[in-house]
């Protein structure tokens, strides 16, 4: 898989990693939205939690092999060029993006040692990162719902914005993130 980015289109790796982690967010959003289908203490309950924080960190672990992948060349050329002001909010809302990758599963991770419960992830028991207190377990909780909200209306914007240069401007910007075909 290339990691350099071509004069028009992100690495392969870079679309790779873009698209998994949309499908892996949405899944991690479905899994807190839908846990109360199963009642409180239920192995059906129990198992989404778990999935929701396995997925979250996975989440995490890949925005920093995002960040290697763009930090190993300058982004393509959007053709015609955007106005300076329009490049300004997406590189606000590109930081803010990994922003929310990094700060939601630390976040969730912080609650559940609060809360005194160790976190799976794909069979390994990870290390508590603070001593068990119900009462920054809740804090952090209310963060965490905050930052999920605030997630929503990022991911939610970043698509509206793609689809913005692709129908209306028709500039190359969401072209360069689509997987190649054939």
């Amino acid at each position: 898989m290339p990691w350099k980015n071509s004069e028009n289109r992100y690495s392969t790796v870079t679309v790779t990693l873009h698209w998994l982690m949309l499908v892996l967010l949405a899944v991690v959003y479905a899994c807190i939205e839908l846990r109360g289908i199963f009642p409180k203490g239920s192995g059906g309950r129990t198992l989404i939690k778990e999935a929701h924080f396995m997925l979250g960190l996975t989440v995490f672990l890949l925005v920093w092999l995002r960040l290697f992948a763009r930090s190993m060349g300058k982004a393509p050329g959007i053709f015609p060029a955007s106005p300076a002001w329009q490049t300004v909010l997406a590189r606000l809302m590109h930081w803010a993006l990994y922003l929310f990758m990094i700060a939601m599963p630390l976040l969730g991770w912080l609650i559940t040692s609060a809360e005194g419960h160790q976190v799976m992830f794909y069979g390994f028991d990870l290390p508590l990162l603070v001593d068990q207190d119900k009462d920054f377990a809740k804090q952090l909780e209310g963060w965490h719902v905050l930052g999920g909200t605030i997630g929503y209306w990022l991911i939610g914007l970043h698509a509206l914005a793609g689809l913005y240069h692709h129908y209306v401007v028709r500039d190359n910007t969401l072209l360069r993130m689509m997987p190649k075909r054939g």
